[in-house]
């Protein structure tokens, strides 16, 4: 289960009162909420893999965010382990591997030159997107979940503990570095931070979404997704862990015991917002938002108003994967490792495919090619398709 963090020491927390299972301690006797079964369907449609290989040891057991690097014809992937690969999207082909003497606790980030990838003991690493070799390697003041990220000239990383930190990414020389507020306890998740060409979007654990100076690493304006409310530390998580979805000119954001809004990107002003509760990115599709809420309700709204269309709640406390679109349906993993596949019309299930057992935490993600991306907690990296059953 995830863990919470608390000031600057990772720990495991076994909370009864917690009503949040996938915020609680390693135990799973101790939760106050248990998650739903595995809804039995009657599937209409189904997964089936165009080539599958392993990684390593995939996220080792470990509370890990190891997302795949998509470059449209080459996947670059790595495991907690170590392993580092560079995939063909069409086939699977290994272009090339590298077993690194370190583990991995985050990436993997990318540009057209380099991959970004965090160790364990907090070293930022720059290997070559050409052969895997290492080009440099940055101490870091402390842990990083999230993958770095790279506008080709500044790779930016943030650390669990509130500091957003730039680096040169020919010479890794550090550019700059911006501290936030930490709350005493925060959630053990983390968004990449987003680096355009003037501007970092970076959601932080104390509930706000910053934007900093790509140049100077200053302020520009800061939006609060949530606010914390309360009397105990745990009423006032208000975690951003999704990444915002950029539309235009504006960035969608929602957050833990917050909102979901729409804020304008050269102002930080807020052009509509609505109460949500999740820890995942929003999704859009037919002109709609998907969000998988913290309690694991997949909920739709209309986009023009915000207006709730439909709620599925068979998925409850089963610590949802962020929503994706594929085709006509609306794909989500889970904490067992089972992809549901759901109608956008109206959020029914209509699909059921067993991944792995390990579980699924990484979002899935679309290739070029109009196939899925899939990478379970074990290490299992597959591309599939849909197809229709019988």
């Amino acid at each position: 289960m995830p863990w919470l963090f608390n000031g600057h020491k990772q720990f495991v927390l076994s909370l009864g009162m917690l009503t949040l299972a996938f915020l609680g301690g390693c135990s799973t006797s101790d939760t106050f909420e248990q998650p739903a079964p595995v809804p039995e369907i009657s599937s209409s449609i189904g997964l089936e893999s165009v080539w599958s290989m392993s990684v390593g040891d995939g996220h080792d057991d470990k509370f890990l965010y190891l997302a795949p690097l998509n470059t449209g014809e080459t996947l670059y992937v790595a495991s907690a382990d170590g392993e580092v690969y560079a995939v063909g999207a069409e086939n699977g082909e290994v272009f090339w591997s590298r077993e690194l003497d370190q583990e991995i606790s985050a990436g993997v980030g990318g540009d057209q030159d380099n991959l970004y990838l965090v160790t364990r003991d907090a070293q930022l690493k720059a290997l070559s997107r050409q052969d895997g070799s290492e080009l440099w390697e940055q101490p870091l003041p402390n842990e990083a979940l999230a993958s770095p990220q790279s506008n080709g000239s500044l790779v930016v990383v943030q650390t669990i503990d509130g500091k957003v930190l730039a680096f040169d990414t020919a010479t890794g020389e550090r550019s700059w570095q911006y501290d936030s507020d930490v709350p005493v306890l925060s959630i053990r998740a983390a968004a990449s931070p987003l680096v355009g060409a003037d501007l970092v979007l970076a959601s932080l654990s104390n509930g706000k979404l910053m934007a900093i100076s790509t140049e100077t690493g200053q302020p520009v304006w800061q939006y609060e997704v949530g606010q914390p409310q309360g009397r105990t530390e745990l009423e006032r998580l208000v975690d951003v862990a999704g990444e915002p979805l950029i539309l235009e000119s504006a960035a969608m954001v929602v957050g833990y015991q917050g909102n979901l809004a729409l804020v304008d990107l050269q102002s930080g002003q807020e052009i509509w917002s609505r109460k949500a509760s999740s820890l995942q990115s929003p999704m859009i599709g037919n002109g709609n938002i998907f969000i998988a809420s913290a309690n694991g309700d997949i909920i739709a709204y209309r986009g023009s108003d915000r207006r709730e269309l439909w709620v599925q709640d068979r998925l409850s406390w089963r610590q949802p994967t962020q929503p994706i679109v594929y085709e006509d349906y609306l794909l989500i993993g889970d904490f067992e490792g089972y992809i549901h596949i759901l109608s956008m019309e109206d959020g029914s299930l209509v699909g059921q495919h067993e991944f792995d057992d390990d579980g699924l935490r990484v979002p899935f993600q679309r290739l070029q090619n109009g196939n899925l991306l899939v990478y379970g907690n074990s290490g299992k990296l597959s591309v599939m398709k849909l197809r229709e059953l019988d």
